[in-house]
């Protein structure tokens, strides 16, 4: 995806030597910068670094303390965000800065919004859609809804078509793709490279360092305000050299798992969801988790999974659905509820649902104790002996207790929302996208700290956007597509491409479900729709006219092929129809692809064995055009 390198004369712009302080707090010290137009400028950095401090700056968010800055070859001296939106420099910020009781057309057209002269709210309708259609998500953003009724990843989304809105020179991605599924990041992607084809120049914000080397052509990496690597090539780096630049040391696999006393599968069931709706966007949703399992939930950005989240935690209004903590049902109508069954909730929305921001560091690390907290006083000393631990634990600066904590980062600010909870020894722990905007090294304390809270037999669930995380933290992964829970599977049996694949919208793979059932209208039998591995069968969906034999294979369910009913099939894996040793079945297994060659899974038709068989050159034919078109 990476383009060659533009020519280096078309420097569009240039920071050198730049500082900036917030009062004894030295945000920029030294900080570099050189943008060049037709290029993906990756800007990197530990939370902390400086990065969006100097992003701020060159938007005119906020003013320089010193330093030059060069925009297209003359000095840069706008001194207000209208001035640098007016030089055509854009910023999509990683905290979305909307107006929440204005609908999403005008939030995307909110700068021309304040300009003089009449306003064609049918053009401006058609641009969103054009803008929208773009991202990908004409269908998801509904134009005339007030942004407060938004998701985080939808308020995110409405962000970026803002600032595609503008036409900028010069747009400033800043953690984009924090709410983003997979699916979501390669359109945005493909978006940014559409842009970078029209010689525009872009800085590309992010701690996923997956997606810089995905989409970047340069990188600058920051540490403590400084710029310790300017304008590197992308291409000549690893992730270790970046790395090592952004916190000075190597880091070891950020996922590595420690041995149990006693294994998660063992251990007994702590929490048990059963059939949970809440409408609009959760319909039928289970899973269980035992102690001490990290249990995974995956799905695309509007599955249900923050929703199951906030109906579990009493945020949302329940329709249906049982909840039990250690066998007992409970009915929580309010967070207050949840917390004393033993719940905590890390939400997504970090500023929006978790900071109180007038607040120090102190007084939002202790908001949950005070709410369980009965008696006189604040009942602080009580939790000290478990907060200086926790301070210890994830590195949080004992020494700033009292400040506010919106003068620290984002990570920072995450680790203070997670400890907040644990001060609670909670039984169950709910962290909503835990990662979000967080860098390399504060990911792999939250991962160390997660796995030895779940080692302490704490019942862990995860809600990431982040499939390569997703897997590499959880013990199993609980499938969420369209409000429903759609398959239960070891995280051992997937890889981000099948999860994404079982995460796919329910509409979209309808195509394929339907094919089976006409395939069985028109054969008789069973059909089977799954994803073949070496000794295993994940399956993805099944159909069975009456009187069928069964396969063995249930949708949304790991098998070993040699405890199905078509083992034989499943290991031979030949275009022909295949009979089991019994000689009851015979199966004919073909496999499925994109028209750009993307594998889809395998399908299957089971028809008796001793019956006349249908030729598998015609059903491999109808196979091959199911998506001859995409």
């Amino acid at each position: 995806m990476t383009a060659a390198l533009p020519n280096p004369t078309d420097i569009v712009l240039e920071a050198r030597h730049v500082a900036k302080s917030f009062g004894r707090t030295r945000a920029l010290v030294d900080a570099q910068l050189e943008l060049r137009a037709g290029e993906v400028h990756g800007l990197l950095g530990a939370n902390g670094a400086g990065k969006s401090t100097l992003s701020r700056v060159i938007t005119c968010h906020i003013r320089r303390d010193s330093g030059e800055i060069t925009y297209r070859g003359a000095p840069y001296e706008a001194h207000s965000t209208r001035d640098a939106l007016r030089a055509g420099i854009v910023l999509v910020a990683q905290e979305t800065s909307l107006a929440p009781d204005l609908s999403v057309l005008e939030n995307i057209f909110l700068p021309e919004l304040g300009r003089g002269g009449r306003l064609s709210y049918a053009t401006l309708r058609k641009r969103a859609g054009e803008i929208l259609a773009r991202l990908g998500h004409e269908h998801v953003l509904p134009l005339d809804q007030e942004v407060r009724r938004l998701s985080a990843a939808q308020r995110q989304l409405v962000e970026i078509a803002k600032a595609l809105a503008l036409d900028a020179n010069l747009l400033i991605f800043d953690e984009p793709t924090a709410s983003l599924s997979p699916s979501e990041v390669e359109r945005l992607f493909d978006i940014m490279s559409r842009l970078r084809s029209d010689n525009r120049a872009l800085i590309f914000v992010s701690h996923r360092l997956e997606e810089v080397f995905a989409i970047t052509d340069r990188v600058t990496i920051m540490r403590e305000g400084r710029t310790v690597a300017n304008a590197l090539p992308t291409a000549s780096l690893t992730q270790s050299d970046i790395i090592r630049h952004m916190v000075g040391q190597e880091i070891g696999s950020v996922y590595a798992r420690q041995e149990r006393a006693e294994p998660a599968h063992s251990a007994p069931t702590v929490f048990e969801i059963e059939h949970l709706a809440a409408a609009p966007a959760v319909r039928d949703i289970s899973f269980a988790v035992r102690r001490g399992e990290i249990l995974g939930l995956g799905g695309l950005v509007g599955a249900g999974r923050s929703e199951a989240a906030e109906a579990i935690f009493g945020l949302r209004p329940r329709q249906g659905g049982i909840i039990k903590v250690d066998g007992r049902e409970i009915r929580p109508q309010k967070p207050a509820d949840a917390v004393k069954s033993g719940i905590g909730l890390v939400a997504e929305d970090r500023r929006f649902q978790s900071i109180v921001p007038d607040l120090t560091v102190r007084e939002n690390l202790l908001l949950a104790h005070i709410g369980q907290h009965k008696g006189f006083g604040l009942g602080y000393a009580q939790r000290a002996q478990r907060m200086a631990h926790l301070i210890r634990s994830l590195d949080l600066p004992a020494d700033r207790l009292d400040a506010n904590l919106l003068t620290f980062s984002g990570g920072m600010q995450q680790k203070v929302v997670i400890a907040r909870w644990l001060l609670l020894e909670p039984k169950i722990l709910i962290l909503d996208e835990p990662t979000k905007g967080v860098d390399i090294g504060t990911r792999a304390s939250i991962y160390a700290l997660l796995r030895e809270i779940a080692a302490s037999g704490v019942a862990v669930v995860v809600i990431s956007s982040d499939f390569e995380e997703l897997l590499g933290l959880s013990d199993r992964v609980v499938v969420i597509s369209d409000g429903t829970s759609i398959a239960d599977l070891p995280a051992a049996v997937l890889d981000e491409e099948k999860l994404t694949l079982l995460a796919a919208p329910r509409t979209s793979t309808a195509r394929n479900t339907d094919f089976l059932k006409q395939l069985t209208r028109d054969y008789g039998g069973a059909g089977i729709w799954a994803l073949l591995e070496e000794d295993e069968v994940i399956c993805l969906g099944a159909t069975q006219a009456p009187g069928a034999l069964d396969t063995g294979l249930h949708p949304g369910r790991a098998s070993a092929i040699a405890a199905t009913h078509i083992p034989a099939a499943l290991q031979s894996r030949v275009p022909q129809f295949v009979t089991e040793a019994a000689g009851d079945r015979a199966t004919l297994l073909l496999p499925m692809r994109s028209r750009r060659g993307n594998d889809l899974g395998w399908i299957g038709l089971t028809l008796p064995a001793g019956e006349d068989l249908p030729p598998p050159e015609l059903i491999a034919a109808r196979v091959a055009a199911l998506h001859a078109g995409d």
